[in-house]
């Protein structure tokens, strides 16, 4: 029998639908030690990247019922790995959603829209570009939301996919292709907020394309779980900010 390595994590994302969930059993592999990845697909009323649909999909009882399928797993942090049905709950919303998971678990919580705000202060980024799939008036929630932290949004395009399922279609030219018309001379670093959106595989990719720091969706939310549990470590090939020594 194989023993656990005593650093190993024990990480519990809430995933909403099917898309672009093997990126965290991707990111799991890669760390070192090894991550133990517990990920619940959640459930919602409407695959839409639209205000209502989102919040309803972030909504507490979604989030309790996905809860509960990770109570019997031992997770030690939990991630709601959803970028826009949470920043488009705005900041009350989302502390909610913390406080909601932290409650039902007992064990530290985030959601990937906090996870992009720790990341950016981390990287030391005060002005960045995104690059959205989401219709623009999705899109610029989360500049709105970005901005409480003093984080300056200096270029935002959104893609205006409507639905999840046709975000975790992209590839990688798409999602190269995304990062490069969308980098800004001005940005310090550049975020793609999705976590439908594939992007693990590509991580050292897009940041040689843009040369710049690249923050995913998907690679905030699995560093901020490490973080959360206390076991985040400096990572080779995951993009900068798992290069860095963690200080918050």
């Amino acid at each position: 029998m194989t023993q656990e390595h005593p650093q190993t994590a024990r990480i519990g994302f809430l995933y909403p639908g099917h898309a672009a969930e093997d990126d965290y059993r991707r990111l799991g592999r890669h760390v070192l030690p090894p991550a133990d990845v517990h990920l619940i697909h959640t459930d919602f009323l409407e695959d839409a990247h639209t205000v209502p649909a989102l919040a309803e999909m972030g909504s507490e009882p979604r989030l309790a019922a996905g809860a509960r399928e990770l109570a019997d797993h031992g997770v030690e942090s939990v991630l709601w790995a959803s970028t826009s049905a949470s920043f488009v709950l705005g900041l009350e919303g989302i502390r909610r959603q913390i406080d909601a998971l932290e409650k039902a678990l007992c064990v530290p919580a985030s959601t990937t829209a906090m996870a992009f705000a720790r990341a950016v202060t981390l990287i030391n980024a005060r002005r960045v570009a995104i690059a959205a799939t989401y219709p623009e008036d999705v899109a610029s929630l989360f500049r709105v939301f970005l901005e409480h932290f003093d984080i300056e949004v200096v270029h935002m395009t959104g893609q205006g996919i409507t639905t999840a399922a046709e975000a975790g279609t992209l590839g990688r030219d798409d999602v190269l292709g995304m990062a490069r018309d969308n980098n800004h001379p001005d940005a310090e670093a550049l975020l793609i907020p999705d976590t439908a959106l594939h992007s693990a595989a590509w991580l050292m990719e897009l940041e040689h394309t843009v040369g710049k720091p690249v923050l995913t969706a998907n690679q905030v939310s699995f560093w901020e779980a490490l973080r959360l549990c206390g076991k985040l470590r400096p990572q080779k090939g995951l993009g900068t900010l798992f290069e860095l020594t963690p200080w918050i």
